[in-house]
């Protein structure tokens, strides 16, 4: 694994000092909004005044450069940059970023796995993934994968930083079709009601992520496999949920989810 490069800059991520504009895959550059006003950017402004640590992951080494030298006028710490999903997922490990910039299609692990193990792994590193397709079911698949949110490659270089500084404080970052998506998805889910959280609940996100696999029928290894966890956090995790829920076994476990969801059991 080759060593990452690091820049530091003196302004937190999200006050945007860039007078570029463009986009990642043309990397074409012009004037800024507030350039050719002369007014302040208040969204920028209004951003996140910590500064934001990231890792870009890309195997373009001209996108990488454009991406980088965006965030960097715009106050932003990049600390590192590789080129394929399982370096991404190494120094996402040993750094602890705020946010990882994720492409997808990579050599090796693609940006899709290494998005998954990172989430699993570290649940408070955020990652922003960014495609070249314009194929809704991808951004559904990042999206499920763990990311916060989904975006063009081509999106505009001055507005990636406020989308950064949304995705540093839990903010989706999606965009209307996607949104919509969502909304069928939800509109289409079986009576069971699986997927869906009660607003009052005494699980963590991740405790329903694995409560609505058992939902599912699936088994300790099964879940293992698919969160991309040990067999031993698994039952880590579902020990935690039948004490919360004060039942005795996963079968229980399951009723209380669909009576708490207030549907059936339809399984």
């Amino acid at each position: 694994m080759a060593a990452p490069l690091r820049w530091q800059s003196a302004l937190p991520c999200g006050r945007l000092r860039t007078e570029r504009a463009g986009s990642i895959l043309g990397g074409t550059v012009g004037e800024s909004r507030q350039a050719q006003t002369g007014t302040p950017d208040t969204e920028g402004a209004a951003a996140e005044q910590q500064q934001i640590k990231v890792i870009l992951a890309d195997d373009d080494a001209l996108a990488r450069r454009v991406l980088r030298d965006a965030l960097h006028e715009a106050g932003c710490t990049v600390i590192a940059e590789v080129g394929n999903g399982r370096d991404a997922v190494d120094l996402s490990l040993f750094y602890s970023p705020d946010v990882v910039i994720m492409d997808v299609v990579m050599p090796g692990m693609d940006g899709l796995a290494a998005t998954r193990e990172i989430t699993s792994r570290r649940p408070d590193v955020k990652v922003l993934v960014l495609t070249s397709s314009d194929d809704d079911e991808t951004a559904l698949a990042a999206l499920r994968a763990g990311a916060v949110g989904v975006l063009p490659k081509a999106v505009d270089l001055e507005a990636l930083p406020r989308a950064l500084a949304a995705a540093h404080q839990g903010e989706a970052v999606v965009s209307r079709r996607v949104t919509m998506r969502l909304i069928e998805t939800v509109r289409t889910l079986r009576p069971a009601g699986v997927g869906m959280r009660p607003v009052h609940s005494p699980l963590t996100s991740r405790e329903w992520i694995v409560l609505d696999l058992m939902c599912a029928g699936r088994a300790t290894d099964e879940m293992a496999d698919e969160l991309v966890l040990s067999p031993e956090t698994i039952r880590s995790h579902v020990k935690s949920i039948l004490r919360k829920l004060e039942v005795g076994s996963r079968a229980e476990a399951v009723d209380v989810a669909m009576r708490l969801r207030g549907g059936e059991h339809a399984l």
